[in-house]
């Protein structure tokens, strides 16, 4: 094995350790941690500050950042490696640090954004299945659209980075920002849906995270309508558990 493929892997190995103990802090749900989901119970339509006081902003941010490592982490194993490859050792680290920074900043703009728009439907209403439903058909929409198809396109994108100084750290942020761009496009709605749903949002949140997985991992196609169920992680998965077998 030689460096490249070691240092390959020793990125992968840490990425999928990080997702892991995001999705059990996620499952635990530390009382720092409120989790996106906002609690309401038979709340009236003026009962606003009763929801802000259940629901604390603060906590409900973090439950989104965790939320977000958790599920789109795997998706970034290729760009932070190309990352590492184009920064010199005792760079690597600050910039793939720096990459994820500028890949979350995005998203903790759009958390905040669909916060409020959770917190507004638990007023009007609260634990109805209905605003999952209507995002779940929005999903089904765009799931097939050829603007989701282009941002997918995108983000197989990869600039070039600086080696050196201020402009290496630059082009670092400024690639988690733009790979960011191009994932809130392709899945803002997906991450929407179990937000959304009074029950069962763990096991939603894993099917949506293999599904985003899934779809990142097929080549880029040319953006049209189709019906495109990714299928591609489970053809893998299914093609290294028959080479496993066969070998034992």
């Amino acid at each position: 094995m030689t460096a490249a493929e070691r240092s390959r892997r020793s990125v992968s190995l840490l990425i999928f350790v990080l997702s892991a103990t995001c999705w059990g802090l996620l499952l635990v749900k530390p009382a720092a941690v409120k989790h996106c989901f906002v609690t309401g119970g038979e709340l009236s339509r003026t009962s606003l500050e009763i929801l802000l006081l259940t629901n604390p902003i603060s906590p409900m941010l973090a439950g989104w950042g965790l939320m977000v490592l958790a599920m789109m982490l795997p998706k970034l194993i290729i760009p932070i490696q190309y990352t590492c490859e184009r920064s010199f050792k005792n760079r690597r680290f600050r910039a793939a640090s720096l990459f994820v920074l500028g890949y979350m900043g995005v998203w903790m703009v759009v958390g905040a954004l669909m916060i409020g728009g959770i917190l507004g439907l638990t007023l009007f209403m609260p634990g109805s299945y209905t605003p999952a439903i209507v995002v779940g058909i929005i999903a089904a929409i765009w799931q097939f659209s050829p603007v989701k198809q282009q941002c997918l396109n995108r983000g197989h994108n990869h600039k070039a980075l600086a080696a050196f100084g201020r402009a290496a750290d630059y082009d670092s942020v400024l690639f988690g920002f733009e790979h960011a761009v191009w994932c809130v496009g392709s899945n803002w709605v997906l991450m929407l849906f179990p937000v959304l749903l009074p029950g069962g949002n763990n096991f939603v949140m894993l099917a949506v995270t293999l599904l985003m997985l899934s779809e990142h991992m097929e080549a880029p196609r040319t953006p049209r309508w189709r019906i495109n169920l990714s299928s591609k992680l489970i053809r893998i998965l299914f093609a290294q558990t028959s080479i496993r077998l066969a070998r034992s």
